[in-house]
């Protein structure tokens, strides 16, 4: 596996959510050789014992049930070791989710883009940001006691990401539910610890998705959060909605994205396995001639 990644030109990897238990020796064989070096990990990696595929919110820091929370601490922790065994210098992590037993405002905004695809983009559309603005106030209602769980989840583990040199990449995420919410991520990061071992970690796909929903601005949420920036997963959106396609197949503005990436940066082209092998590595190319 990565083999495949070095003969394509790459030096460095991201290794995802992905990754099953049984890849791990090959996987430090392959360090040890210097195959590749690892840039960054993606909790939870490796993924738990028995666990074969992507799941990254298999356990979330939002949980307020006493055992998910367990898990999420103990797999967490382990993947802060894992990355440090690699010498990784970041664990990209998820921030957990807004729980809505009944009447999860986010199905009738899916409902609505599904008919009327540009809604978000289309300041006209009052109907639809009637409906988005309704929906937020219903999600910021709920959301304090995940949002805290959050937070306090995260302070469990600083200490620990510390000691290991590793620091925690805080991902912004593409769903409307999920935590925290875009508005709030600059304020969040700015009021945590100056020696706190985070930073905020940009998806370009999930950013594009929720200016789509109508949710932000991809220059104005980049220039917010700018100051606390440590790295990017970069890949485009198609037409139709769906991420992780190759660098400039879709409608993302690259160049707008690049004049925030900072040398002590980390870029990781985060593609679909679907994407030819010829389009990762125009990708490549894109990024490179942007850098």
């Amino acid at each position: 596996m990565l083999r495949e990644m070095a003969d394509l030109g790459f030096e460095y990897v991201e290794l995802s959510h992905g990754i099953r238990i049984t890849l791990v020796p090959g996987i430090l064989k392959a360090v040890e050789e210097g195959v590749v070096k690892v840039s960054s990990t993606h909790n939870f990696c490796p993924l738990p014992t028995g666990v074969v595929q992507a799941a990254p919110n298999l356990f979330e820091p939002s949980a307020r049930e006493h055992r998910e929370h367990d898990q999420w601490l103990r797999h967490t922790k382990r993947s802060i070791d894992f990355a440090a065994q690699v010498k990784a210098k970041v664990v990209v992590c998820h921030l957990g989710s807004v729980v809505f037993f009944w009447f999860n405002p986010a199905r009738k905004i899916r409902k609505y883009l599904e008919a009327h695809h540009d809604a978000g983009r289309t300041p006209d559309d009052k109907v639809y940001h009637a409906l988005v603005a309704k929906s937020l106030v219903k999600l910021r209602k709920r959301m304090g006691p995940f949002w805290e769980q959050t937070k306090a989840s995260l302070n469990e583990v600083y200490d620990y990401a510390s000691q290991k040199g590793v620091k925690l990449g805080l991902e912004n995420r593409e769903k409307f539910e999920e935590l925290p919410l875009d508005a709030d991520y600059a304020e969040f990061i700015k009021g945590q610890p100056a020696n706190a071992p985070i930073g905020y970690w940009h998806d370009t796909g999930h950013a594009d998705i929720k200016e789509g929903m109508g949710l932000l601005n991809h220059r104005q949420h980049l220039t917010q959060n700018a100051p606390r920036l440590i790295g990017f997963h970069l890949h485009d959106v198609s037409a139709q909605g769906s991420d992780h396609q190759a660098v400039g197949s879709g409608h993302i503005d690259f160049k707008m994205v690049s004049e925030f990436w900072r040398p002590e940066h980390l870029l990781t082209l985060e593609l679909s396995p679907r994407i030819a092998v010829a389009d990762v590595k125009s990708s490549k190319a894109k990024i490179e001639s942007l850098m």
